[in-house]
């Protein structure tokens, strides 16, 4: 287990700009950026209507098996007024189904194994258990969306024996799973019948527990046709929440409020590399591309241009898949971590925590067993620092996520490592002022200059002037008063 006490001091020390932090070689000098504004998306629109709720929404991802005190549904529902409180909106559960036991990985398995799309895995509880989260979840003002697994199943679910007809073959005529996931069968989407099963599956949950949508997990490696079919089926039920586990707009154009910012995670992790930082990719031996502030602002571009206009990516500094397997955030971006978890808020896109990031927490999460480490929940300085950033998403719309997002405009400086911008809408403006260094830097504009008049410093309530040097890894979010 990693020591819980100096994460948490080291984290709380950049808050107020006094971590040192070395890097292994000076920043490379490079172009400083220029004023960029973004008007418009590509060149169409998402169909998409997202629902109203989900333009200042914050998503909470719940592992109920290692983060949920009691490990089961009953457990988190004790858990609604904590997470209510935090600022979450969105509870993101990790998949609910029963897992198979054929081809089993650990003792418990992977939550990615289903064994039944229309049952709840006895483990977690059962159906009444889920809809009474549900139910007090809704009485709270949250919103609940299950994770599907719809590219593939476990290699004992029901449908193997029943539907053999639903599944892939290889040339021998044998099932077999993607990639290493030899607990899985990857299903045929050429068969009409399975298509109409999957779908039956997600309308179900929707009608029997009131859910709210889906996360779809590798939704890129099922084909865009049947998302696009689906959603105007969920649509008819209720506004509906859909997140693609994919990086791909087309995904986002017809069935898909958002998809991950797998892309933006990788820019991150790589600056915090090239720094010094990053001591995951050390250990690991990962020889990850250089970068600096300025390759935050060529993947928005790009993704400006990819995307249709009115889709959204989903920002993280973790989540189950990189603490299980690509180490804690403090592993990955270790003194930078409170550094990324602004821009992860305040760059467009959707925020999202994930279970004990609230606190702090630095352990990764065993995948297929019972981990005996569970975070403490007991409120600390990094309880506050997300309440405070989930307020600002909350009632800033500078950073509201709808047809109406507000552009960016980026202030070029002589440092590349230094990092500013503003967002403004309906006369609410957010300003970030961000070193992405491992050294002292000095802010200093080589064209326009950020107009902080008005604006408080989020985290302690103060107007404060630009300031001329920060120190490494320090950030300053500045935001108009907060109604």
């Amino acid at each position: 287990m990693k020591n819980l006490f100096l994460g948490l001091l080291s984290a709380l020390l950049v808050l107020t700009g006094a971590t040192a932090a070395s890097a292994t070689k000076p920043a490379k000098k490079g172009k400083a950026a220029t004023e960029v504004k973004k008007t418009c998306g590509g060149c169409d629109s998402t169909t998409v209507k997202h629902p109203d709720w989900l333009k200042n929404a914050v998503i909470y991802e719940v592992n109920l098996r290692q983060g949920i005190p009691g490990r089961n549904l009953k457990g988190l529902q004790a858990q609604l007024g904590r997470l209510k409180d935090l600022g979450a909106d969105v509870l993101w559960l990790m998949p609910m189904h029963p897992i198979s036991q054929v081809n089993r990985k650990g003792t418990l398995g992977s939550y990615y194994a289903v064994a039944d799309y229309l049952k709840i895995n006895p483990e977690f509880g059962t159906i009444d258990d889920l809809k009474a989260v549900v139910k007090e979840a809704h009485n709270k003002g949250m919103k609940v969306i299950l994770d599907e697994v719809c590219n593939h199943t476990g290699c004992d679910n029901v449908w193997v024996k029943k539907h053999p007809d639903f599944y892939a073959k290889n040339d021998k005529g044998e099932k077999y799973g993607p990639f290493d996931w030899t607990d899985t069968y990857q299903l045929d989407y050429s068969n009409p019948k399975l298509r109409k099963a999957m779908k039956e599956a997600l309308i179900y949950w929707m009608k029997e527990a009131d859910i709210d949508g889906y996360r779809c997990d590798v939704a890129g490696m099922v084909p865009t046709d049947f998302w696009d079919e689906v959603r105007p089926e969920l649509d008819k039920i209720k506004p509906v929440f859909m997140l693609a586990e994919a990086s791909k707009a087309d995904l986002t154009r017809n069935a898909f409020d958002a998809d991950y910012n797998w892309p933006m995670k990788d820019v991150f992790n790589a600056i915090a590399a090239t720094q010094g930082a990053n001591t995951y990719a050390v250990e690991k031996r990962q020889a990850l591309p250089y970068r600096n502030a300025l390759s935050i602002d060529t993947l928005l571009k790009k993704q400006h241009c990819e995307y249709p206009k009115g889709a959204f990516n989903m920002n993280m500094i973790t989540n189950h898949d990189l603490n299980s397997w690509e180490g804690t955030e403090f592993d990955r971006l270790g003194p930078a971590t409170g550094a990324f978890a602004v821009l992860s808020y305040t760059l467009p896109g959707l925020p999202m925590l994930y279970s004990g990031q609230e606190v702090g927490f630095n352990h990764p999460f065993e995948f297929f067993e019972l981990d005996s480490v569970q975070p403490n929940y007991k409120a600390n300085g990094f309880t506050t620092f997300y309440e405070v950033l989930n307020a600002l998403r909350h009632k800033n719309q500078a950073l509201w996520t709808d047809a109406n997002m507000a552009p960016m405009t980026r202030y070029a400086t002589a440092n590349p490592d230094v990092y500013v911008f503003t967002r403004e809408r309906n006369g609410q403006k957010v300003l970030v002022v961000a070193n992405l260094s491992g050294k002292v830097t000095r802010v200093e504009f080589t064209d326009k200059t950020p107009d902080p008049k008005g604006m408080v410093n989020i985290f302690n309530a103060t107007e404060e002037a630009l300031p001329e040097i920060l120190q490494p890894w320090e950030y300053r979010v500045l935001s108009t008063p907060l109604k």
